[in-house]
């Protein structure tokens, strides 16, 4: 294991298992980022005006973009395993705080998908949401090294998977048109037609 991964690793970890609230708090992040983000999307969409179908397209875009970046993963999984860091690490050099598989460590999945959704928002909706999903992203990637699930080089090759899946698929977002206006047709919102200026 590279040098910079141990002490990063231990810098983060080594807080574990003192604060009992603080464990907590990263333990729900580390666990349940997808219902977080769920609820997110749902009051996003919601409480738009229902004339803002190009918003709507640009949380269509941000969902896909997150499953997008998990779909990567899975491939570079498939290539390139590495064991997660309670399996490599000798017993009392380490606090888990939750419980865990023994698949691959790289990347992490949790952070993969939380870039996509962040990345897939900027500059394209609104500024709550870039900020809120953002921060959430943030807060998942440190939360997956604090309960000691993760290297911080699969945190941050997660981020950049979920950064890259975002760019592509805004620049096809206009392949996404069908999937935006049957939702804008689920809740009666009109249709969106112009995906260029997204």
């Amino acid at each position: 294991m590279n040098s910079f991964d141990l002490y990063t690793y231990h810098l983060f970890n080594g807080l574990a298992g003192h604060i009992t609230i603080v464990d907590k708090l990263m333990a729900f992040f580390a666990k349940y980022a997808l219902e977080l983000y769920a609820i997110l999307f749902v009051i996003a969409w919601l409480s738009l005006p229902k004339v803002e179908t190009k918003k709507r397209h640009a949380l269509i875009i941000m969902g896909i973009s997150g499953i997008a970046a998990l779909l990567i993963n899975v491939v570079v999984a498939k290539f390139w395993f590495r064991p997660r860091p309670f399996v490599s690490l000798p017993k009392g050099e380490f606090t888990q705080l939750i419980p865990h598989s023994v698949d691959s460590s790289f990347p992490s999945d949790h952070t993969a998908g939380s870039f996509g959704f962040a990345a897939g928002s900027w500059k394209i909706a609104d500024l709550w949401v870039q900020k809120s999903f953002t921060i959430l992203a943030a807060m998942v990637g440190i939360a997956r090294v604090y309960v000691g699930v993760h290297w911080p080089t699969d945190v941050i090759a997660g981020a950049v998977v979920g950064i890259v899946s975002a760019r592509l698929v805004r620049k096809y977002n206009r392949l996404l048109l069908p999937l935006t206006n049957l939702g804008l047709r689920l809740f009666h919102f009109g249709k969106f037609t112009d995906p260029a200026k997204i």
